[in-house]
């Protein structure tokens, strides 16, 4: 039929679109004169900061631009049919059916009521034709396509039994499942350690060689290279440079791209800003190797259910960290390295082993016993907000560790300002609500919370994976400044290896909950020992040379 996306014509054809949200004192206009064609087979990325109008533009394409959206636009054609009028009936067998949505949060995107399993079974039942048989056969095979372990035994799991690379691999397989013509994916492998990801890439590319399309949305301007023939850069809501990805990144034409590239994290970036074009040196701070501030010796960690298996997630596994060292620890989902850093943290107690802190037992050690240290290991999350307490301002989200330490209220209040002021949020409303604040002010104020108390180590598990390139950079540049000034010890666990050789002076590469190779991080990122760490950085995407070396 005319305009049928099997064909050559566009899938997607948009001409001026505009997207308006009513707000007072003013209206928020997301997206501001944006064009943009996909075409069967072809590969379209978005970049750009968080507000920058990519997940607005992607959901306006689906009809999902939100309550009270205004959308606008001399032309939005999604399979030769006007998006703008098509009624919401329609839009149902369009999603699933001939676009495939994978967003970025898989546990708000999956029913917590249902197995992941059923969640894949569905769209196989509302967008194929296959028999109940068939589509638990194919439910099994979507699930090992997307590099799921055991597909079996993940099936018959709620998306709260799994972790974060398991859960959105599990919302790729259902996006996948109807064989849409067109992928749109909004963050797809943030979440992803790089085998993973790597994985996803391969299974978007294959089925973009079959000719399905793809729209991806990433902060991750290595992903967006790998994958995408042509990038849009967004800024406040507007497209402020288009063209091929490879002419884009090696020689982008605005000061804007050229700070997005900056911020990429690298061995080339390390003791360096990554927020600033200039390249200046940050401050650094001298390693005392001769005092162990954390230690672990020989721990494990095992779980039991009934009627599973015992799952040993951490095995065996010697740690140090020095006085003003960041220990960084990488692996793969499921790898054990956020279970030791409960461990360090005294958070979760060793099946086996023990851990020190400034010498004296930490773990296992009764919590009352803890209580009285409990200040001198502080977490950082990877979701701020959901660390706060939903009751609380800014203000008193800062001052809750100092509870109980005996001090005035005009003291806690200069503690306060002193340490709001240290992370650079002197610029926010404190007595707001941090749901007002943006993702990297939240961050800040976690990064905060846990300095007021003066702690000797910071255990960050994946502070910054949630963020896009540029909010990144400020963060990892304050996590140096910080230490540089307070001597803090840090314990950083990540997934992204570019962040980790950037950020930490030795790292621990982990692997079914092994330490399978420790060393100076220019060692083990520059000349890896073991074969398993070589195949994550061989997993690593690449920005083109021009711009990996500025």
């Amino acid at each position: 039929t005319p305009g049928d996306a099997r064909g050559h014509e566009a899938l997607v054809t948009v001409r001026d679109l505009h997207v308006t949200f009513p707000r007072r004192p003013r209206d928020i206009h997301a997206v501001a004169g944006l064009n943009m064609t996909i075409r069967p087979g072809e590969a379209v990325g978005i970049v750009g900061e968080s507000g920058s109008g990519k997940s607005v533009t992607v959901r306006s394409l689906l009809g999902l631009a939100g309550r009270g959206a205004i959308v606008e636009a001399d032309t939005m054609e999604v399979f030769g049919r006007d998006a703008m009028a098509l009624p919401e009936r329609r839009w149902r067998s369009i999603r699933g059916g001939r676009i495939g949505l994978v967003l970025q949060d898989a546990l708000v995107s999956l029913d917590p009521m249902r197995t992941v399993g059923r969640e894949v079974d569905e769209a196989l039942r509302l967008h194929t034709t296959a028999t109940r048989r068939d589509r638990a056969r194919r439910v099994v095979e979507l699930l090992a396509e997307v590099g799921m372990p055991n597909p079996e035994y993940c099936a018959r799991r709620h998306p709260h039994e799994l972790s974060g690379g398991l859960r959105q691999r599990a919302l790729i397989a259902s996006a996948i499942a109807g064989e849409p013509d067109l992928i749109v994916a909004d963050e797809p492998t943030t979440a992803l350690d790089v085998t993973v990801q790597a994985q996803i890439l391969d299974l978007l590319a294959s089925r973009q060689r079959a000719g399905t399309a793809l729209l991806l949305v990433s902060h991750d301007l290595a992903v967006v290279a790998a994958i995408c023939e042509r990038v849009l850069v967004m800024k406040g809501g507007a497209v402020v440079e288009a063209g091929p990805t490879r002419d884009i990144l090696t020689a982008p034409a605005t000061s804007y791209t050229r700070t997005l590239l900056a911020a990429v994290p690298s061995a080339a970036t390390r003791g360096h800003a990554l927020s600033s074009l200039e390249r200046r040196p940050l401050p650094q701070r001298t390693v005392d190797r001769d005092r162990v501030v954390l230690r672990a010796d020989a721990v494990s960690r095992d779980f039991t259910a009934p009627g599973e298996p015992t799952c040993h997630a951490v095995r065996e596994v010697s740690a140090e960290v020095r006085a003003g060292e960041t220990l960084g620890i990488v692996g793969e989902s499921g790898s054990g390295k956020s279970t030791l850093a409960r461990i360090l943290a005294g958070l979760l107690e060793p099946s086996a082993g023990r851990v020190l802190l400034n010498g004296r037992p930490w773990a296992p050690l009764p919590d009352r016993a803890r209580r009285d240290r409990r200040r001198l290991v502080q977490v950082i999350a990877q979701d701020p907000l959901s660390s706060f307490d939903p009751r609380y301002s800014a203000r008193q989200v800062l001052a809750e560790p100092l509870r109980g330490l005996g001090l005035d209220h005009a003291e806690v209040g200069r503690r306060v300002d002193r340490i709001a002021s240290l992370v650079a949020l002197t610029d926010v409303p404190l007595d707001a609500s941090p749901r007002r604040y943006s993702g990297g002010e939240r961050q800040r104020l976690a990064i905060g919370r846990a300095l007021i108390g003066e702690p000797a180590v910071l255990v960050a598990d994946e502070p910054v994976s949630a963020l896009d390139v540029s909010v990144q950079a400020q963060i990892l540049d304050l996590l140096a400044i910080l230490r540089a000034k307070t001597g803090t010890s840090v314990v950083f666990i990540s997934h992204d290896l570019g962040v980790v050789h950037h950020l930490a002076d030795r790292v621990i590469v982990m692997k079914d909950g092994w330490a399978v190779e420790t060393g100076p991080a220019d060692q083990v990122f520059d000349r890896p020992r073991h074969p398993y760490t070589r195949e994550l950085l061989a997993a690593v995407p690449k920005l083109p040379l021009a711009v990996a070396c500025p």
